[in-house]
């Protein structure tokens, strides 16, 4: 059943290597500069926060920032501009490659898109900044990594499958996904919200996420239920990406 999804998934892969260099030079500038920004320029006057300082605190969550956005924006401008513009959706049809295979080929595509970019602003900040971490604080910090970038991905191909202008695309990213990511401790710790607040911010798998993402890399912390809400919030955003992109397509 795979082997349609793999290979829109190679000619995707063969796109993305063909740009590779503007790619991650555009895709590692913004996080960089809000390190630079933040982290290092208001570190002396916000000082620790959780126990680190406050460069150490929000490095893990503008990785995170880079791999989910690149996710999301990859999987929802590929699928728009495939069904839209060059009708390239329409052309897979008409070969044996079946509806649940396009789905599943742009998923991938967005959540590869997502990790390598995520892992070129890991480097540049781990090569240019005292951030460091214990070796087996990555593999705790992949579990959220990973099925957080799957969730982004789906919800670009949702995204991308019902939404016919580009700009309805760029307001719901601005007014729902990006708040999402900042709300979710990205800057600040959680704490920071009152009480009546917090118990529904935990509430988002953003939040689930970006916390959990923080303490694993950070603490070495492995926050098992937060885990299992990305990883079930990806499942479900899985089933629907296909259900709607199916529904879509048979209209």
């Amino acid at each position: 059943m795979l082997r349609g999804s793999l290979a829109i998934w190679q000619r995707d892969m063969l796109v993305l290597r063909r740009n590779m260099v503007s790619e991650l030079v555009a895709v590692v500038a913004y996080p960089l500069t809000i390190y630079l920004a933040f982290g290092i320029g208001m570190q002396g006057y916000i000082g620790l926060v959780e126990g680190v300082p406050y460069s150490l605190f929000i490095a893990p969550g503008l990785i995170t920032m880079t791999a989910v956005s690149a996710a999301y924006n990859e999987s929802v401008w590929s699928l728009w501009f495939h069904r839209r513009v060059q009708f390239t959706v329409e052309s897979y049809r008409v070969t044996p490659i079946t509806v649940s295979e396009i789905v599943i080929a742009k998923i991938l595509t967005g959540f590869t898109h997502g990790i390598i970019k995520g892992c070129a602003v890991g480097l540049v900040i781990f090569a240019i900044t005292p951030f460091r971490f214990p070796l087996e604080h990555l593999l705790h910090y992949l579990l959220f990594l990973i099925p957080g970038s799957a969730f982004f991905s789906c919800a670009g191909v949702i995204s991308g499958t019902i939404m016919d202008k580009p700009e309805t695309i760029g307001k719901v990213e601005a007014v729902l996904v990006m708040p999402l990511i900042f709300m979710s401790g990205l800057f600040f710790p959680l704490s920071s919200y009152p009480q009546s607040v917090i118990f529904w911010v935990r509430l988002l798998p953003t939040t689930a996420l970006f916390e959990g993402a923080r303490k694993a890399l950070v603490a070495g912390d492995m926050m098992t239920l937060s885990v299992l809400q990305v990883l079930l919030s990806a499942l479900l955003t899985f089933a629907a990406s296909v259900y709607i992109f199916r529904f879509k397509m048979s209209e």
